[in-house]
């Protein structure tokens, strides 16, 4: 399998990444083991005009077992190899759970479906492919529905401007308490994720190959898909469906080359581990009507974690840190990545457990409804600060800044945990097509602390549409590389250090790349 960057490239990713990542590791490209098992396809994948998926009649031959027992069989150290045979070239297969040290590879050419069978994927009977009126298990409601916390958008006033300007998804009945590891973890939203990786070390999952969710296609003995049933479910109660990937307590798990299509809700979890390792991965859902699929969502009580030289494009956040506790999230780089359509580099909404010490560099951000992302309220605020943002390229966005503490998607906007976000600095950020810009703060005591250094509209003489402000309870400092965004005053309850400027902002030419051919 060839390695996708040059050892030149390697070193100077490592020279740049130790002035500025906050990920305490020392972070290399990854290798792929040597396999302890080599399993050859027994199925041939079709194309019906849509999705790439597999015939009716090989819907009930599931390779489960035997990647599961091969899995089980590995020693540390090595990797369980799925790889075409002949025309075969896909794997069809229920929940699989990675053990210590052992990595899933597929292969080049090779494609591991989950099933459309929500029987299979159920954690008790009857808690998979449905929308519940209230808990994991709860029994379907009226009609069926999705991913949304009961609740939805219920505040008024200003709260209004902080959903998204496509409509922002809820999560799927909130995320899974990363310290629930085990069968805890695995049963969230009564659905087993595809992928389960607990209480183990070093496992990782590589190659050149597709692991698809299939959120897009009916399920087996349903007129639905798990993408309808978030869409049924803005009218209320929440989506069952299945996580591609979900890790718990899984240190130093790594992803590497792989590529992620069409999770049924969010394509990876990682709760309450140290050392999380994400290289060179794709991640390629539709941009509209797959809600909740977020791309790599880190969680609370995480540390040391690295997304570098990756491609994002999904139906909600393509990062979205998790910061809703126990623990603080702290210690993340975000480096040297192309994002596309999707809800941005977001934190939030979750943030009553804290998060710290973020980098974010060298990243565009082409087409997402928005950018920068900090987003919580009051219902489970906490603070959120040491984050840099440094040489980012937005562009065609319609929140290209969106740091607000009215996130109402979730919930109420007011309640008995507000946010705070402070020491975060934007340092030669440009920005390009118009869109919304939010610095919206809690109250008089909970603000929104941001320092604009370097932040630049490139075509703010002429844009395509224009650029708006939401500006309340907030601090702005403009550094000494300027800033020629001009904030709306008066404002309730702001101060602003500095003043606006005009300057030469750096190209965002070579920023802006397509994405990958699959």
């Amino acid at each position: 399998m060839n390695r996708l960057y040059s050892p030149v490239i390697v070193f100077a990713i490592a020279l740049s990444s130790t002035v500025l990542a906050q990920d305490t590791r020392n972070v290399t490209e990854p290798k792929i083991p040597s396999a302890c098992a080599t399993l050859d396809a027994h199925l041939t994948s079709i194309f019906d005009g849509k999705f790439n998926t597999l015939a009716p009649a090989d819907e009930s031959k599931l390779d489960t077992d035997r990647i599961q027992k091969a899995i089980d069989s590995c020693g540390k150290g090595k990797a369980v190899a799925l790889v075409t045979h002949g025309a075969s070239n896909a794997f069809l297969s229920g929940p699989l759970e990675l053990r210590e040290g052992v990595t899933l590879v597929v292969d080049k050419g090779a494609t591991l479906f989950e099933t459309l069978d929500p029987a299979v994927m159920e954690s008790a009977p009857g808690t998979c492919g449905i929308v519940s009126g209230g808990g994991a298990t709860g029994t379907p409601a009226v009609g069926t529905g999705g991913a949304s916390a009961p609740g939805g958008p219920t505040a008024a006033g200003r709260a209004g401007a902080a959903a998204s300007a496509a409509g922002e998804p809820a999560a799927a009945g909130g995320p899974a308490a990363p310290g629930r590891a085990g069968a805890a973890g695995m049963a969230r939203g009564g659905c087993k994720p595809l992928i389960n990786v607990s209480n183990v070390s070093g496992a990782g999952i590589m190659g050149d190959g597709v692991i698809d969710g299939r959120g897009g296609e009916k399920l087996i003995g349903k007129d639905v898909s798990a993408w309808d049933l978030a869409e049924q479910a803005r009218a209320g109660g929440s989506q069952r469906v299945s996580r591609l990937i979900v890790c718990s307590h899984a240190d130093n798990f790594t992803m590497y080359r792989i590529t992620l299509k069409n999770s049924p809700n969010f394509h990876v979890s990682y709760g309450a581990g140290d050392g999380f390792t994400v290289w060179g991965v794709k991640i390629d859902t539709p941009q509209r009507l797959a809600r909740n699929t977020d791309g790599i969502d880190p969680g609370s009580g995480s540390k040391n974690i690295t997304i570098t030289h990756s491609y994002f494009r999904e139906g909600d956040d393509n990062v979205a840190i998790k910061g809703g506790g126990p623990g603080e999230l702290t210690n993340m780089t975000v480096s040297h990545d192309h994002f596309y359509w999707g809800h941005g580099m977001s934190i939030g909404s979750e943030t009553n457990g804290g998060v710290s010490k973020l980098r974010v560099f060298d990243l565009s951000l082409d087409g997402p409804d928005s950018g920068i992302r900090i987003k919580s309220m009051g219902t489970r605020g906490g603070v959120v600060h040491d984050a840099v943002y440094s040489d980012i390229c937005i562009r065609n966005s319609g929140r290209p800044i969106d740091i607000t503490m009215a996130y109402s998607a979730n919930g109420p906007v007011k309640g008995p945990s507000p946010p705070t976000f402070k020491d975060i600095t934007l340092k030669n950020v440009r920005v390009s097509g118009g869109g919304r810009i939010l610095f919206d703060g809690y109250d008089h005591d909970h603000r929104a602390q941001i320092n604009l250094d370097g932040v630049w509209l490139t075509d703010s003489a002429n844009p395509a549409k224009p650029y708006t402000y939401t500006f309340d309870y907030g601090d702005i400092t403009y550094g000494a590389g300027g800033s020629n965004i001009q904030l709306p005053t008066p404002a309730t309850d702001v101060t602003i250090t500095g003043k606006s400027s005009e300057g030469k902002p750096d190209s965002c030419a070579d920023m802006f790349v397509p994405f990958p051919t699959l």
